[in-house]
């Protein structure tokens, strides 16, 4: 499908989806380097929605999202979330999903590595680094740091003394 078929059929289903259309030639350079929109089309969804929305674009054969190749977490300054990388192999198409954590403090998404096996080791690196825990995550634990490492060093809000890191 074309990002505009999966635009309206996307929207058929689900109201809550906001879209952004990937950046396209010599503005997909500039993109990158200005932060402006990325080279896939981008789908933003609330929190509550997440679980039930991956899903249907896992299971439903017109948009077979068979593949999670990567998760970032993010750090937007006044939310904490996370961007999903889907594929379709079969379909030949590409996404990202953006979610935001409704709250900074606690950051709580649901997990999906029940979809995509992919997915628990990156959730483990996520919450390693910003402290986003997935509800449901069968061994979420710190990946990278000790056990016993104090705070999430990718969050703009994250102070370290001892590295002389402060915001």
């Amino acid at each position: 499908m074309t990002n505009e078929e999966l635009i309206n059929y996307i929207s058929a289903w689900n109201q809550d989806a906001e879209f952004q259309l990937p950046a396209t030639g010599e503005n997909q350079l500039i993109g990158i380097l200005e932060d402006i929109p990325s080279p896939f089309l981008n789908i933003e969804i609330p929190a509550s929605h997440l679980k039930t929305f991956l899903q249907r674009l896992k299971e439903d054969p017109e948009l077979d999202f068979d593949v999670l190749f990567n998760m970032a977490g993010m750090d937007w300054g006044k939310t904490l979330g996370v961007i999903y990388f889907l594929e379709s192999y079969t379909k030949k198409h590409a996404i990202t999903v953006s979610v935001q954590s409704e709250d900074r403090e606690n950051p709580l998404l649901p997990t999906v590595s029940d979809l995509w096996f992919a997915a628990h080791l990156h959730e483990c690196e996520i919450y390693d680094m910003f402290g986003i825990r997935f509800e449901g995550h069968n061994g979420l634990k710190r990946l990278f740091l000790t056990p016993d490492f104090e705070g999430f060093p990718l969050r703009k809000d994250y102070e370290d003394d001892y590295m002389i890191i402060r915001k």
